[in-house]
């Protein structure tokens, strides 16, 4: 759940930038406020290394949709965009069609994208997850190239793991990021591919988050619940930044 009003939301912010800023040359940090308090953000952070990011944009850039909002509208002022998350999947009807879209149109406009993918628990016990998530990655990445690598991010989310207090096995991580980036070769390029970054988030926190960013193929965490809390949240950064700074 995302802060209810804008007081929240700045404090919570106020609350990780130390951590959030500290070690800028080992770890990135991005925040994906809701719509409405991105502005009121994005002057808290202006000048930081911190980026800012939405947590979903449409696929059209202008026209009569009223209710959405343009990647163009983003461009300018927003880094990032979070596209395809399991909840909008879940809740709102998001197809890997619309994941596609969205994404191309975000890339087009100069943003960054951490483009989600994940298993429900019912493919995961079926030992479905490879096909499931590799017909995520290669749908979403329909419209995209080689040229957009750079500013690719697929975050890995099993759905079961959302909200829920578990968070995946490490192996069972590792073996579908590896999947996922030999997916990403396979449709714009093996060269490209290397600089696609790659993502675990699923229940984590401080406690697991060590596990995940020292794999091999991790390039990083997608936080949801434990963002909300600012000391947890600074915990993580510097576990991250403990890890990555050893590498």
């Amino acid at each position: 759940m995302n802060p209810v009003n804008a007081g929240d939301a700045l404090d919570l912010v106020k609350g990780v930038m130390p951590a959030a800023t500290k070690n800028p040359e080992l770890v990135e940090v991005a925040i994906f406020p809701p719509f409405p308090w991105l502005l009121g953000i994005a002057e808290v952070i202006e000048g930081t290394t911190v980026k800012l990011g939405a947590q979903d944009c449409f696929w059209e850039i202008s026209g009569a949709y009223t209710g959405e909002v343009s990647p163009a509208m983003l461009k300018g002022w927003c880094q990032w965009v979070i596209i395809g998350h399991s909840e909008r999947r879940a809740y709102l009807g998001e197809t890997d069609d619309m994941v596609a879209r969205k994404t191309a149109a975000a890339l087009a406009n100069e943003l960054s994208v951490i483009m989600c993918v994940g298993e429900l628990d019912e493919h995961y016990e079926a030992g479905k997850t490879n096909d499931v998530v590799t017909a995520q990655v290669k749908a979403g990445l329909a419209n995209c190239s080689a040229d957009d690598s750079a500013r690719l991010v697929i975050a890995y989310e099993p759905v079961w793991a959302i909200g829920s207090g578990k968070s995946a096995d490490p192996e069972h991580a590792y073996k579908t990021m590896r999947l996922i980036r030999r997916t990403v070769g396979e449709m714009i390029g093996a060269g490209a591919a290397k600089k696609v970054r790659v993502l675990y988030g699923g229940s984590v926190n401080a406690s697991n988050v060590e596990a995940y960013v020292e794999l091999p193929l991790c390039d990083g965490c997608l936080v949801g619940g434990a963002s909300l809390k600012a000391d947890e949240f600074a915990k993580i950064v510097d576990v991250t930044a403990g890890v990555y700074g050893h590498r």
